[in-house]
């Protein structure tokens, strides 16, 4: 009685662990190492877990791999990757820096007001980057795949990520335009 593993969500859990360990490494090596440059090259090949991610998900289709639910988990996890992955890294450098390196304290996002509203929308428009980005990838998958191949799910994934999108836009930065954190309305 044996567990099986998709190997492609084995390399997209891979990708994700890659990520936090390469973003730690950056983070050890600048802050307490003392090697800046060693950090800066680590933190920019972060994004180097995401080609990985890219190609294996590629060579499973080419290589006659069904389209599967794992295929569009890679492509959502590539468009959240390349979206909310700058910011990410920032977050994590900012706390790094306060706990080891005596930096200011880490930026704290706005309760209300108008700057909460910008800060809403900022993090929308990240949410539609991503969707834009997976749904570029599922196409593009949907593109490669084998003739014939049933590529429903994919397709599928799409709706579901759109329903996301519309859920997020409701839940957030249309409800904090028209009232803020305090339920008052906001008014431009």
């Amino acid at each position: 009685m044996g567990f099986d593993v998709d190997p492609l969500v084995a390399v997209i859990v891979a990708g994700e662990a890659g990520f936090w360990v390469v973003l730690g490494a950056g983070l050890v090596a600048r802050y307490l190492l003392c090697r800046r440059t060693t950090g800066a090259v680590l933190l920019a090949c972060t994004p180097l877990v995401d080609l990985v991610v890219l190609g294996a998900t590629v060579l499973d289709l080419r290589g006659g791999g069904s389209a599967s639910w794992s295929h569009g988990l890679a492509a959502a996890y590539l468009g959240i990757s390349v979206a909310f992955g700058p910011c990410m890294v920032r977050w994590a450098d900012r706390r790094f820096a306060h706990r080891f390196a005596s930096g200011p304290p880490p930026w704290r996002p706005p309760r209300f007001g108008r700057a909460r509203v910008r800060y809403e929308w900022r993090e929308w428009g990240k949410l539609v980057l991503a969707w834009v980005i997976a749904c570029a990838v599922l196409l593009g998958l949907v593109a490669v795949a084998p003739p014939g191949a049933d590529t429903g799910q994919l397709w599928g994934l799409m709706v579901r990520l759109s329903i996301v999108l519309v859920i997020w836009f409701i839940g957030w930065p249309l409800r904090v335009t028209l009232f803020d954190s305090r339920g008052a309305e906001v008014r431009p």
